[in-house]
């Protein structure tokens, strides 16, 4: 196009020469002939200016970058499109430090947002938020919250279960933490195994106290960069799963692809009790000894949506173990589908920050 020009230019010259000699009233007026031979030099030399400055854009780049197109050479890198995360609480509830539900996602939040990597979060807080258009920018979502029969996600008469069902069909990543996995089973057994791939199911499963030892972890992108670790939870187990599963074992049918992520055997005092609510035993905890259970668990969906559950998270000062942390941060991102680095996403969180927006409780 260049080249083409610069022929055009001299063509152009000549043929202006011939019409401006033409036009005058004395053509053979050697003073006007030198006025027009002038200005066309000027012209001219003003056509090279142009056509050098557009050669030097086109060899270093710029006339991309000029017209909007990111040149490959450019030392800029070009940004990589953003997820989005939204993370809901639940209202206070419980003694202070356990079920800080408004403390946790803030804390979270901050975490994912301080790690320099392209994802974008919104929080509610104190439950459902009061503006679903968050829901719908969303590429995943996270409950964080008191379950059983008054969880935020089966209100307004099934009207929300209805509006996660829509979200999650569109490959919209649903996860759940602690006591927001459990529901009543016949109010939503059938979307949370669908969603996540299992709930917990009052008297089915229990919820002791205890320290399970995380000792061997799965090659997945949520372990990246954790270490083995064990931390004191109500650590629930022996979850309601999708066709039934046991849970300790990676699984592949219609429903999708299970994979556990946090394994370990609970041992015969676990599963004697006692257990938070109701205290136990349960006679086919006890008959499972020995048997290894599932804590977090992932699934990938059928609709392309991805789907955690995570059993942890009653004591809020578990978010100040690094491995503990790091685990649900690069679980949120994988379920957005965002990138995990080779090392997990890096946090700090220091006591100030774990004391910060705590609910006022009584003690």
């Amino acid at each position: 196009m260049l080249a083409y020009l610069a022929s055009r230019q001299g063509i152009d010259e000549n043929l202006q020469i011939k019409i401006l000699l033409k036009s005058s009233p004395n053509p053979q007026n050697s003073l006007f002939q030198r006025k027009v031979h002038l200005a066309m030099k000027l012209t001219k030399t003003l056509w090279m200016l142009i056509i050098g400055i557009a050669l030097a854009a086109s060899t270093l780049g710029l006339d991309r970058c000029i017209a909007g197109e990111p040149s490959k050479d450019s030392a800029e890198p070009v940004p990589t499109e953003s997820k989005r995360i939204v993370l809901i609480a639940g209202k206070p509830s419980h003694p202070p430090r356990m079920h800080e539900f408004n403390a946790g996602v803030q804390l979270l939040s901050e975490c994912l947002k301080n790690s320099g990597l392209p994802v974008a979060v919104d929080i509610s807080l104190n439950g459902w938020p009061k503006d679903e258009s968050i829901l719908d920018r969303a590429d995943a979502i996270v409950f964080y919250m008191d379950g059983g029969g008054g969880h935020e996600a089966v209100g307004e008469s099934g009207g929300r279960l209805k509006k996660i069902d829509e979200l999650a069909s569109k490959g919209v990543g649903i996860g759940c933490m602690h006591y927001a996995v459990e529901i009543v089973a016949d109010q939503a057994g059938k979307e949370f195994k669908k969603w996540i791939g299992g709930h917990y199911e009052h008297m089915f499963s229990c919820n002791p106290i205890w320290s399970p030892e995380f000792n061997q972890l799965p090659e997945h992108p949520i372990t990246r960069g954790v270490k083995p670790f064990s931390v004191k939870d109500e650590w629930y187990f022996n979850m309601r799963f999708v066709n039934d599963l046991p849970g300790a074992s990676a699984a592949q049918s219609d429903s999708g692809k299970f994979v556990p992520i946090l394994v370990a055997a609970p041992s015969d005092a676990v599963r004697n009790g006692p257990y938070v609510y109701p205290p136990g035993p349960y006679a086919h905890i006890q008959a499972n000894k020995g048997r290894a259970e599932a804590m977090l668990w992932t699934v990938e969906r059928p609709d392309s949506g991805r789907g955690f559950g995570f059993t942890g998270g009653h004591f809020h000062d578990n978010w100040g173990n690094d491995s503990f942390r790091k685990l649900i941060l690069n679980a949120c991102l994988w379920l957005a589908k965002a990138e995990i680095p080779a090392e997990g996403v890096a946090s700090t969180v220091t006591q100030e920050q774990l004391d910060a927006n705590l609910d006022p409780k009584k003690k």
